[in-house]
């Protein structure tokens, strides 16, 4: 009975999405007037050194702008002073009635976005005129197994090229001057039977690295690196090993074929220890006693060796996961003080409810504390390196349970950037619980979804509104401030030195508030619900803020009849925003 729900929520969307197509067409605002010549130059090259230093940058060049993930950048032109003056600068609109869900990734004076069903756009980052545009042709069944919307997440930079993966399993090198598909490398050959890709890739020394997305129908998770110039495949690590491999003993038989894994987020990168830090999903199927055992490498952030792909280490939440409590989120990179002493660490919200902070240089714990309403998941055993879990809080064949979070996670894959003068993470909130049930064990069946167990998602007992944004000290895990909301929380944040905070939600609302205390400084209207990642950026001396609005994503589609009714009034269709402090001849 799930299956065919969910088989016939996808395929009606994917329907929809097809039926409407698609619109491009910038409505370009008048060009700011500056009192300098123009400096930035249009597209300069994308080279290892500038990523390396993409913190100084005045573009945002990556994912979440920087290799730490952080989502954060050093600008004070738009501030808490001055941020109510922000002004639309100008839009661009496109129809797709799917989740708008990438960064804007910006470069000298070009912006280059993507939408859902894998189309791209370049424009000039000052004007919004249109530069070109590239629609990527998806295969149909490819949307079959789109789990959570049909969604893409950004575009790599490196050299004169721009690189994106595709819902049917591809990568693409685009000149990014022309649009023009410069090579086309397949990563899994068959469509719709399961493997997708919507993450944004991430380039490492002339290598363009990405995940698959799988868990939900049985793939077996793997990051794979191509050759930024030609496409060649250079390494594929699977996240599930195999029994002879280390960590191949925790999973039954053959289980580990289809044991899911999937690293389904774009990870972070560590150059100080030359190491990747990349976060792997839920274990499959769902129901736990048909895969007995441990279950590595799910629900862990895996250390990688970039060149190489060979796992250095692991940090695994959640073992034999039955609550599809993925770790994929970001790890985003900090170095703070803890009980007096310097430490490199990485931090994630976790979709089980834990914020989790992990020494960055071999995976050791130093803290968790929970951030939203959190039963299943109890805490983390140091000494044997390994979380806990209550057992009873399993499902059973004739035992239901309740558990907190629902599967949506504390947080889903929302980024939660890092301010590094407050301190604190940013992060996005669901306040979910849910029924679970066993159903009777099926076998395998490509392109079937392989759960096996049922789901009704439920409000946190006692708590009013589904969401929030929270301040979360680094060093302590300690919450600071918290506003709370009566939709869930499904956008990344984004932090400046400007002492701000920018992100927005469902009902058609972009905020900036005060990063110490949370208090709103500005907010605009959008054409429909926020679930893009904003951005910041500077061309000319002049500050940016940009993101995506555009309704879909994991909430609609999963959220069942607790949920759902909530967002029906909801407009559709996708408008990217730019916005900055108004300048002579602004006609906005």
């Amino acid at each position: 009975m799930l299956k065919a729900r969910l088989a016939t929520v996808i395929v009606g969307c994917a329907t929809i999405a097809l039926a409407f197509g698609v619109a491009f067409g910038a409505r370009p605002g008048a060009r700011a007037a500056v009192a300098a010549a123009a400096v930035t130059p249009a597209y300069p090259a994308v080279t290892n050194a500038r990523l390396l230093d993409a913190a100084k940058d005045d573009g945002w060049l990556m994912f979440l702008r920087t290799y730490r993930s952080e989502g954060h950048a050093p600008f004070t032109e738009v501030n808490a002073r001055n941020v109510a003056q922000l002004r639309e600068v100008f839009t661009h609109h496109v129809t797709i009635p799917e989740g708008y869900e990438a960064p804007p990734i910006v470069n000298g004076r070009t912006m280059i976005v993507t939408t859902p069903l894998d189309r791209v756009y370049a424009l000039d980052a000052t004007t919004g005129k249109t530069l070109w545009e590239y629609d990527y042709p998806v295969p149909k069944q490819a949307l079959r197994t789109a789990c959570c919307d049909m969604v893409n997440r950004g575009v790599a930079l490196y050299g004169s090229m721009a690189y994106m993966a595709t819902l049917d399993s591809h990568v693409l090198g685009i000149d990014a001057a022309t649009g023009k598909v410069v090579w086309n490398a397949t990563v899994y050959p068959t469509p719709g039977v399961g493997y997708t890709m919507t993450s944004a890739p991430l380039v490492v020394k002339g290598l363009v690295i990405v995940g698959d997305g799988a868990g939900e129908y049985g793939g077996r998770g793997f990051l794979v690196a191509l050759d930024a110039k030609t496409g060649a495949e250079r390494w594929r690590t699977y996240t599930i090993p195999a029994p002879r491999e280390a960590g191949g003993k925790t999973w039954p038989g053959t289980m580990y074929l289809h044991g899911g894994g999937d690293p389904w987020i774009t990870g972070s990168y560590d150059a100080e220890t030359d190491t990747l830090l990349w976060g792997t999903g839920n274990p499959s199927p769902w129901l736990w006693s048909e895969r007995k055992g441990r279950n590595l490498y799910s629900d862990s952030v895996l250390a990688i060796d970039p060149a190489t792909g060979r796992i250095k280490w692991f940090f695994q939440q959640t073992p034999n996961d039955p609550w599809d409590y993925d770790a994929t989120n970001s790890p985003v990179l900090a170095d703070v003080t803890i009980a007096g002493r310097k430490r490199k660490v990485f931090y994630q919200a976790g979709r089980n409810g834990w914020f989790y902070v992990v020494d960055r240089t071999n995976g050791k714990f130093i803290l968790m504390q929970p951030f939203t309403k959190v039963t299943s998941v109890t805490g983390y055993d140091a000494a044997h390196g390994i979380g806990t879990v209550d057992a009873a809080l399993k499902p059973r064949p004739g035992k239901n349970v309740f558990t907190c979070p629902a599967f949506f996670g504390g947080d889903n894959w929302w980024s939660y950037s890092y301010d590094p003068q407050t301190g604190y993470a940013y992060v996005p909130t669901m306040k979910t619980c849910m029924t679970m049930g066993a159903l009777k064990p099926t076998p395998f069946k490509a392109g079937a979804g392989y759960l096996n167990e049922s789901f009704t998602v439920q409000h946190v007992p006692g708590v009013s509104g589904w969401g929030a944004l929270q301040a979360i000290e680094v060093a302590t895990g300690k919450r600071k401030w918290s506003m709370d909301a009566r939709f869930p929380w499904n956008d990344g944040t984004l932090t400046t030195d400007g002492g701000l905070v920018f992100s927005g939600t469902p009902d058609q609302k972009f905020y900036a508030l005060d990063a110490r205390t949370g208090k709103v400084l500005w907010e605009h209207r959008m054409t429909s619900g926020v679930i893009g990642q904003p951005v910041t950026y500077r061309v000319d001396g002049r500050q940016y803020i940009a993101v995506q609005s555009g309704w879909g994503g994991v909430s609609p589609f999963w959220g069942g009849p607790n949920m759902t009714p909530m967002f029906k009034h909801i407009p559709l269709g996708g408008r990217l925003y730019v916005f900055a402090l108004p300048v002579a001849g602004d006609k906005r």
